[in-house]
């Protein structure tokens, strides 16, 4: 599997964006797909999931701003941002696989990682 990510940028503090991940190959293996995000020396944070059959998670920090949705072909995922924060900059790593849980360590598949940068 090939996940092609994109729509990182610089935005300003109460801004949008939104990132999009492209899943190739042997999607059929794939139970969900996600993003994360991760700044210098620390881990990788859980940002949202979406499983094929559409349920949702979010990591704490970001419920009620972001909202990660399916595409209208099931190898697409998007993350809409919004009220973007300067605590939000890092980079945004798209994800896919069949994870037992939410740890970054359970997925199979990373896409390259697209930056986030919010300007106060």
């Amino acid at each position: 599997v090939q996940l092609q990510a994109s729509g990182g940028g610089l935005v300003r503090a109460g801004g949008s964006l939104r990132l999009s991940c492209a899943a190739s190959g042997s999607i059929f293996s794939i139970s969900a797909m996600g993003w994360y995000r991760q700044t210098p020396g620390k881990e990788r944070e859980l940002v949202a999931t979406i499983t094929r059959a559409g349920s949702t998670h979010y990591g704490d920090s970001v419920k009620g701003r972001f909202t990660i949705s399916r595409g209208s072909t099931e190898n697409t995922v998007y993350l809409q941002m919004n009220s973007l924060k300067p605590v939000d900059t890092a980079v945004y790593y798209c994800a896919a696989g069949r994870p037992p849980g939410l740890q970054a360590k359970f997925w199979d598949h990373w896409g390259q990682g697209t930056q986030v940068t919010v300007s106060s």
